[in-house]
């Protein structure tokens, strides 16, 4: 049976990007089909999603809607759950903006689907630090933080915040979903290390990653000190929770 892959897709006022990502993705030969999390945004991004669900892609693109910005971990974690409910093999995180690059997809896919990882990360700094028009005071904020989260964790990855991500459909299903608690960029750092914890096999496929041309970047001081702080929580959850284990062998 031909193994089934979605990548899911949160949006906030992305009317600029939010049809040439989905085209973009679903030309790709691998045949992803495609989840949008959208946060009720104002600027009409969901109209656009139903009309491209109806007119071109009604059995490869998907839409949930929520009443407004609850964050970008429970989006995510929202999408899991009906990917997981849906059965397919393998479930990606990804941005609507460009920044990870679609042609990129099908690196992730083959790490976990061939080379039998179980779950890819995006990343920007394996092989150095490939981040393209960001401003050097971001692209350093970033490098340390991930370094930060190393030095506290143990956890040997080198972007730990990375939001372009392949996952198995057993790491979701075994993470247990209702105890991630971070939204923001700790949401990617605690994803990684609870899969770390319960045995997952985890590789860093080298990515360029592109600051958006257009629409608004949702980043914000607040989300990274979350992130800088959450880290200290999950090292101590780290010590003493005990985390579900990885059951199968590919």
């Amino acid at each position: 049976m031909q193994q089934r892959s979605i990548v899911i897709i949160p949006t906030y006022n992305e009317r600029e990007n939010i049809e040439n990502i989905i085209r973009a993705v679903t030309a790709l030969e691998e045949g992803f089909h495609v989840l949008v999390i959208e946060d009720g945004s104002p600027d009409g991004t969901a109209d656009i999603v139903k009309r491209l669900m109806n007119d071109e892609f009604r059995d490869r693109l998907f839409i949930i809607e929520r009443s407004g910005k609850l964050g970008l971990g429970t989006a995510y974690i929202r999408g899991f759950q009906w990917a997981i409910e849906q059965k397919y093999d393998f479930i990606f995180e990804m941005d609507a903006d460009f920044s990870h690059a679609p042609s990129d997809l099908p690196r992730l896919l083959s790490a976990c689907r061939d080379e039998n990882y179980d779950m890819a990360i995006g990343s920007r700094y394996v092989t150095g630090v490939n981040v393209v028009n960001w401003p050097m005071g971001r692209v350093l904020m970033s490098y340390f933080a991930s370094k930060y989260v190393c030095l506290i964790t143990g956890l040997g990855i080198h972007d730990t915040t990375a939001g372009f991500v392949c996952y198995r459909r057993e790491v979701l299903e075994t993470l247990e979903l209702d105890k991630i608690r971070f939204k923001g960029y700790a949401f990617q750092i605690e994803m990684k290390f609870t899969a770390h914890k319960c045995g997952f096999r985890i590789k860093e496929v080298p990515v360029i990653f592109v600051n958006r041309e257009l629409g608004t970047s949702k980043m914000s001081g607040g989300i990274f000190s979350e992130a800088l702080f959450g880290v200290m929580r999950l090292r101590w959850d780290g010590w003493f929770r005990k985390y579900p284990q990885r059951k199968t062998q590919h």
